[in-house]
């Protein structure tokens, strides 16, 4: 607060002044005080703005939070399109935190497993919601090769290391903005991450933006620059259930468009062999329930679909997803060359949000990406990023119902 208010020049003398001098300090009293709200308000630690946008017959809505986690502060921004669709997104670990979407009578319900309050985060075992990063997926023993010299990173799943380490960026504090747009709304985020941040070699810009549109499509772009040779896989891993959390997703039909996978040993680190999955319960490629052979997979599906074996620009369809009982359906497309199938078979029932216990398959994720533990399978998709070269990954989201 300015430290010149109390030498503001108001008072008020006896009643026999001039009428219209009275009305003038009583003016300029009520201003004094507006001015002293006003203050007060904008040093609230939880401080909200909500806006309204009318775009032609679409009502987007954006509001946006500061919530504290720990001594510092996370924005939440919440965005609405105005056709029953709805996310609040976290600058804090770059998170889906809601994704509400409407069933087949247009009723909107969360379908995204997360926490009830954005503080509890911080302690994200299951990387719910999450962007991660700067390797999404597994590197055996934590450990790569580049240009000769070796690299070990922090170990955090056995003596492995998953999904850029236990200080990965989803529990990073990136710098946030919303940007309106003509039929979409977007949050853009950046976060610079140090050389050896978490044994990574370089300092590592990276750029996310969402956006959520009118028709009902969330789209993520990740983009990223490097000042020394390092290597990088980014990718969202959300947890979904179609049906509000109602029931596990065992009975939620998927299709998965990729003709390989690539086998894992007891570790999940995936062998080398790009394997066919015709005639296994591998393949998705026509629509199965999650749960009809997974009796036949140990310990659950936890695989890399091969969709295309290297790297390109366009934007195919990976995965669709249905949901008989709510009519939902998600469409999943990338322009990454695998996709990580998920069915949360590591949720154990520790965590319970709104009265909802995540036990196991209480969600699945698909998680468009580059291969696991690529910097050591030569044959694999390089995962490597130069100075001067631009990394970038895009991922689409499509929601409606049958």
């Amino acid at each position: 607060m300015n430290g010149n208010t109390e030498k503001m020049p108001i008072t008020v003398k006896d009643a026999n002044q001039p009428m219209d001098m009275k009305k003038n300090n009583l003016k300029i009293m009520r201003i004094f005080l507006a001015l002293f709200a006003g203050m007060l308000w904008s040093c609230n630690s939880q401080k909200t703005e909500e806006k309204e946008m009318e775009k032609e017959e679409i009502n987007f809505k954006v509001k946006v939070q500061e919530v504290a986690i720990g001594d510092q502060k996370a924005k939440v921004f919440h965005l609405s399109n105005g056709n029953g669709m709805e996310v609040e997104i976290s600058s804090f670990g770059g998170i889906i935190s809601k994704l509400i979407v409407p069933d087949r009578d247009g009723k909107p319900e969360n379908i995204v497993l997360g926490y009830e309050n954005i503080a509890q985060y911080d302690t994200n075992q299951y990387f719910l919601g999450a962007s991660v990063g700067r390797y999404a997926n597994r590197i055996a023993k934590g450990k790569f090769e580049l240009d000769g010299k070796v690299y070990q990173l922090a170990k955090n799943n056995g003596e492995n290391h998953l999904h850029g380490g236990p200080l990965g960026f989803n529990r990073k504090f990136w710098d946030a903005e919303f940007i309106e747009g003509k039929d979409s709304m977007k949050v853009k985020m950046t976060y610079l991450s140090p050389d050896g941040e978490e044994g990574y070699p370089g300092n590592l810009t990276t750029v996310l933006t969402f956006e959520l549109t009118n028709d009902n499509k969330l789209l993520l772009e990740f983009q990223a620059e490097t000042d020394q040779a390092t290597i990088i896989n980014l990718t969202h891993h959300g947890y979904f259930n179609l049906s509000g959390m109602k029931e596990d997703v065992l009975g939620h039909e998927l299709v998965i468009n990729a003709a390989k996978y690539t086998p894992v040993d007891a570790g999940l680190i995936p062998t080398g062999e790009l394997a066919p999955v015709v005639g296994t319960p591998f393949d998705f490629n026509e629509a199965h329930t999650i749960g009809e052979r997974i009796g036949q997979i140990p310990g659950g599906y936890d695989h890399n679909y091969v969709v295309k074996e290297k790297h390109d620009k366009n934007l195919v369809k990976m995965a669709e997803v249905y949901h008989a009982g709510s009519g939902r359906t998600m469409e999943l497309f990338a322009d990454s060359p695998a996709v990580q199938f998920y069915s949360g078979n590591f949720l154990d029932g520790k965590q319970t949000t709104n009265g909802i216990t995540y036990n196991k398959h209480m969600g699945f994720c698909l998680e468009p990406q580059t291969f696991p533990n690529a910097p050591n399978e030569p044959t694999f998709p390089t995962a490597r990023l130069n100075p001067g070269e631009k990394y970038t990954h895009r991922i689409a989201y499509h929601f409606g119902v049958r």
